[in-house]
């Protein structure tokens, strides 16, 4: 599953192109994603103006004139193409960016088409492809997102400041469960998933198997551990960003291109491996913690 710098990467590679664009027309190839389409999905989002494209945990958010936001979620599979808008139907529209590797446009599984006009005027269409159906699209009221059932559980946000041991020490406090486990709950930090977790642990030599509440102290506040962490958490998210996002199985950047986060893991998928810490002679292990698989190194991360 895509995770938040891909997520990110992806808002990046389409806000070019959507931010300031009109939504002439939609074209539903199927009413049901994961979850069934809200009644005239197409119809309320024509003629509208995308006035913002941005970002909530795994969320991308095209924020509409009139009080209005297209929440997507990638789910699995899902991702976004940019093509010039010839005309519907007709072959041979040609995809606008670099490729590395050649995508697929197996047509069968794209679902929902935004034929848009861009504020430069260009005619594009804008295709989300999902070949496994676990991503979603929905549209809610601007000023009720934050009380939505997908958004009001959600926690911090890891790209900020706002993410500090201060503020993550009451969430962990007296919680015997895994570190790893607690970093993966979405209402404590928000788009945070499994990949980053192992990476932002190793960094902070911390085991994914430590109980979440020893990085706290007795009366609350945060240990040097925990602020380190908190710390190791950010520059991992933004290393991953910078690098354009992880391109593991079925992702792919907004304009086709892979993303190279995945070569400099220190841990993740490298069971067996030297740890790459100088002057560590440990071997990193994979271990399964909730159903997911956690890649570590035994010696340095305590």
């Amino acid at each position: 599953m895509p995770e938040l710098p891909e997520v990110e990467t992806v808002r990046r590679g389409l806000a070019p192109a959507m931010e300031g664009a009109t939504i002439e027309r939609v074209t539903l190839n199927r009413q049901t994603l994961r979850f069934p389409l809200p009644d005239d999905f197409a119809g309320r989002l024509v003629g509208r103006r995308i006035t913002a494209l941005a970002r909530r945990a795994k969320y991308l958010l095209a924020e509409l004139d009139g009080d209005l936001v297209l929440a997507m979620h990638l789910g699995m599979s899902g991702s976004f193409r940019i093509e010039a808008d010839i005309s519907e139907g007709e072959p041979g529209a040609e995809a606008i960016g670099a490729f590395h590797y050649e995508r697929s446009k197996d047509s069968r599984h794209d679902h929902v088409l935004f034929h848009i006009v861009t504020a430069d005027a260009r005619r594009l269409r804008i295709v989300f492809n999902d070949p496994r159906r676990f991503g979603y699209m929905t549209l809610i009221e601007h000023a009720r997102l934050a009380e939505h059932p997908h958004f009001r559980s959600l926690g911090i946000e890891p790209t900020g400041n706002a993410l500090s041991g201060g503020a993550l020490a009451p969430l962990l406090k007296g919680r015997s469960a895994p570190l790893k486990a607690a970093l993966l709950d979405q209402t404590a930090i928000a788009g945070l998933g499994n990949i980053y977790v192992c990476e932002a642990l190793w960094r902070a030599r911390l085991s994914p198997r430590r109980a979440a509440g020893t990085i706290v102290r007795a009366d609350g506040r945060p240990t040097k551990r925990l602020d380190d962490l908190t710390l190791h958490i950010r520059e991992t998210i933004a290393d991953a960003i910078e690098a354009g996002g992880s391109s593991l199985r079925d992702y792919r950047q907004a304009d086709g291109s892979l993303g190279y986060f995945q070569h400099r893991f220190a841990v993740y998928d490298r069971e067996g491996e030297p740890c790459q810490r100088e002057g560590c002679r440990g071997i990193v292990a994979r271990i399964v913690q909730s159903g997911r698989s956690t890649f570590f190194c035994p010696v340095c991360q305590r």
